[in-house]
């Protein structure tokens, strides 16, 4: 009789020898990586879109409307020009008559350390005229008021934008 072919037990690789059980090892372990670095990312970082306190998040709309009714029935109308870092604003209609200084305030709309505040003065020609400090290229929540804080206009826009932007309350 001849000899059969077949191996025997101690012929078989050993299972940590085999590919197939370190890859369905790898799995849950690769899961379990990612896991532990989403807990770790979710509980270090600050999350800039959360408010405190919405009581007076709400009282602060409130008087924000109060100053967009006020800036309305001055009839204030604007034209806005905005190129990378330069801004100038026109008024058509309601202008203020001390021709003091104005403050253009630009909110990220996701981005809070981009906000930035820019101070417009009146040149020769009537026009307010200001820089920024950053580029303004994206979508951002504008707003327009006095250093009395007496009236507002805000609007969100996007820039750059090659016409100028009808800013009104």
């Amino acid at each position: 009789m001849s000899p059969t072919s077949e191996p025997s037990i101690t012929d078989k690789k050993k299972w940590y020898k085999q590919f197939w059980p370190w890859f369905l090892i790898t799995i849950p372990v690769c899961s379990m990586i990612l896991s532990f670095n989403m807990l770790r990312f979710a509980f270090d970082g600050q999350d800039a879109m959360v408010v405190d306190d919405y009581y007076k998040q709400g009282k602060a709309i409130n008087i924000s409307l109060e100053k967009i009714q006020a800036a309305r029935a001055l009839n204030i109308q604007t034209e806005l020009n905005v190129t990378e870092k330069d801004v100038s604003l026109r008024f058509i209609s309601g202008a203020p008559q001390t021709g003091a200084a104005l403050r253009l305030a630009f909110y990220h709309v996701t981005q809070a350390p981009k906000d930035q505040t820019i101070d417009l003065f009146r040149d020769a020609q009537g026009i307010y005229r200001g820089s920024a400090e950053n580029d303004l290229t994206g979508k951002w929540q504008v707003a327009l008021l006095p250093h009395d804080q007496v009236w507002k206009v805000q609007q969100t826009l996007s820039f750059p934008s090659n016409d100028s932007i009808a800013f009104n309350p």
